[in-house]
């Protein structure tokens, strides 16, 4: 079983003042999907906080990093510019089938900057903040996590 770890990022959510409903939902689709999960942990807008969380979940043994938040043009959305800086390479694939599953719903998705890339044996995806985004981009590319992770252990059999 794979291990999954969620990152919420949010300045509201980390002061107490609005509540995590896209950690929460992803957590649920993970469970779904067959992986071990832990989360979400709740970090603000802050890149080095951002930096330190994805760290310490790889460095937990996880398969996979979903952050959700901080991937908008707004002036404190700095998850992608945090990811970017940990990321041995980026998966550009993944994170355009989420941006163009999110474009089947709302115009909207073309906004989001979310990386995907590897650190090591892990995955890092970054998902929009909201929970109906974080959802419809997670549920977009559920089918070839399991893949990924397993090219990303060396099982490079493909079928």
């Amino acid at each position: 079983m794979h291990r999954a770890h969620v990152i919420t990022v949010s300045d509201g959510v980390s002061a107490g003042t609005r509540t995590d409903t896209s950690g929460p939902a992803l957590l649920d689709l993970l469970e779904r999907a067959h992986f071990q999960i832990s989360g979400p942990e709740v970090v603000p807008d802050d890149q080095s906080r951002i930096n330190d969380a994805i760290v310490a979940a790889v460095g937990g043994g996880a398969d996979l990093v979903v952050t959700t938040g901080g991937t908008g043009l707004g002036p404190r959305d700095v998850t992608p510019q945090a990811t970017s800086m940990l990321i041995d390479y980026e998966v550009p694939g993944v994170a355009e089938l989420m941006r163009r599953a999110g474009a089947s719903s709302t115009p909207m998705a073309a906004l989001s900057r979310g990386v995907v890339g590897v650190r090591g044996r892990s995955l890092i995806i970054n998902l929009p903040g909201s929970a109906r985004g974080a959802s419809e981009s997670l549920e977009a590319v559920i089918p070839v996590l399991g893949h990924a992770i397993q090219l990303l252990h060396g099982n490079t059999k493909h079928e």
